[in-house]
């Protein structure tokens, strides 16, 4: 099992298809087969132990992806948006390694002695040697890719995915050629997230044109899906909320060639998927949840779940636009208490996971697997129909007189107001609570006022739920791919607390 098969499968059986890039100037499977032999065959030359990306989307990706693979070095995305010396710190973890930059990333990585550095456009027309066709490892249990866990609550992790793990989860949720030929996916989310690695490899094992957006701008995503003939992609919640906003300042008019759009990476307000189902009526959209560490995917809302949901008196039906689903076939989903006993349907917990795509392996700590479950640190339930509904992180729990709270429950509540578009709950530390809950929302043009949103809260989840404090604000803290950033909240309101916490 080794990724590269996936590429040399597509190659044999779709050759003169374009994989990558625009319907009449792309390059095809067979001109991508050869980019990443002669891209493996110069990686191997280098005698390095790591292939670095520090770039936007670009038609380097796949062939370094690829490359790597067939190499048998691991790939390592790097996140360019960070500073100049975390990214540095990233760009040195391991041994001597190669990276494919652009002219602005390739001087920030400059001056590292272990680190050789190759423009991409240098990357993708030098190089005369190839590898021979079947000279790739099939060892499943080999590193195909690093990716850097975003590091919300800390430096972030080196995430492993071997071979077997991205293999399986791609030949057990994709279709073999399954897309038609005049298929494109519009990939806005960057190389080092994991959406980003799983579009490209599920595209070309389907044969669905790839069709990358360097840095997401709504017009421009909106824009290229008309020229380009869209007809799938992936956005993060904030992307779908900007898309949603420039249609509407565009007039509003549908987009009506979009076949499916999938999102996911965070909280999705439900009055921004309702639009957007309005505003692309004849899409199929999926909620998709996963982590890094699961390979991607691990449980989706269809496109049923949607249309039921929008248009559904019932009240279990409508709740289900705030899930992320059910489980993927073969995938298995726990819901446990601190002590790791599984509990019954609808409490609260920690949700674990396993699945032959469930890695849950880092380069610094190990795996993290308990009797082959992944711990995900978030906290969730799962309903009576096995729909799974996110409630926050494990870091994120509020501790009040005693009690966890979970900020999803609280959140959930207020996005439930009609003057209500985004809102996010903390806490603060309390001197006769340990805790006490403060909101921070984004409201509509007449926002509502703080008494009517605590008692809002109150009526629905009780007193211990109603926010002490609630802050209006113009706009949320996300990073880059859809994660909510508690503690820039936390940072920010610290003040709002009365002491540290007894």
């Amino acid at each position: 099992m080794n990724l590269i098969m996936l590429l040399e499968m597509a190659a044999e059986a779709m050759g003169d298809r374009i994989a990558v890039g625009s319907r009449l100037e792309g390059t095809t499977y067979n001109q991508l087969l050869q980019q990443a032999s002669t891209a493996a065959a110069g990686f191997r030359a280098a005698n390095v132990d790591r292939v670095l990306l520090c770039d936007e989307s670009s038609p380097a990706v796949p062939a370094a992806l690829f490359g790597a693979a067939w190499a048998a070095i691991p790939y390592a995305p790097l996140n360019y948006r960070l500073a100049d010396d975390d990214l540095r710190s990233l760009a040195q973890r391991g041994g001597p390694a190669i990276a494919i930059t652009n002219a602005h990333t390739g001087l920030r990585l400059s001056g590292i002695d272990t680190i050789e550095t190759i423009d991409r456009d240098v990357f993708l027309t030098t190089g005369s040697e190839s590898m021979p066709e079947s000279a790739w490892s099939m060892d499943p249990e080999e590193i195909a890719i690093i990716l850097f866990t975003s590091g919300t609550t800390g430096p972030p992790k080196s995430a492993i995915l071997r071979h077997r793990h991205l293999v399986s989860y791609i030949v057990d949720t994709v279709d073999f050629m399954g897309a038609a030929e005049d298929e494109a996916t519009l990939v806005s989310v960057p190389p080092y997230h994991v959406a980003g690695v799983a579009s490209v490899l599920s595209s070309v094992y389907a044969g669905r044109r790839i069709v990358q957006l360097p840095t997401f701008d709504p017009d421009q995503w909106i824009d290229t899906v008309l020229q380009e003939g869209i007809t799938h992609a992936m956005v993060v919640p904030t992307m779908l909320t900007r898309i949603v906003d420039a249609i509407e300042a565009r007039g509003g008019e549908p987009l009506l060639g979009v076949r499916t759009l999938a999102y996911g990476g965070g909280r999705m307000p439900p009055q921004v998927i309702r639009h957007a189902l309005e505003l692309f009526p004849i899409t199929s959209f999926v909620n998709a949840y996963g982590l890094t560490e699961t390979s991607s995917t691990i449980s989706l809302l269809g496109p049923d779940d949607h249309r039921v949901a929008q248009y559904s008196d019932d009240p279990s039906h409508k709740r289900r636009l705030a899930s992320v689903g059910r489980p993927l076939p073969g995938i298995d989903v726990a819901v446990r208490d601190p002590h790791g006993t599984d509990l019954p349907i609808g409490s609260v917990g920690e949700i674990f996971v396993r699945g032959t795509q469930v890695a849950g392996e880092y380069l610094e700590k190990g795996s993290t697997l308990i009797d082959g479950w992944f711990p995900t640190r978030d906290n969730g339930y799962v309903d009576e129909f096995g729909y799974l509904f996110l409630q926050g992180r494990n870091d994120d729990v509020i501790v009040r007189g005693g009690e966890n709270i979970s900020p999803g429950e609280i959140e959930d509540a207020l996005l439930a107001h009609h003057g209500v578009t985004d809102a996010a709950a903390i806490g603060v530390p309390c001197r006769e609570w340990g805790e006490k809950v403060v909101v921070v929302v984004l409201a509509d043009a007449e926002p509502p006022s703080e008494s009517e949103l605590r008692d809002h809260v109150r009526t629905r989840l009780g007193s211990s739920r109603a926010p002490a404090h609630v802050v209006f604000i113009d706009e949320l803290p996300y990073n880059d791919t859809g994660k909510l950033l508690r503690r820039v909240l936390r940072a920010d309101y610290s003040h709002l607390g009365d002491g540290p916490a007894s």
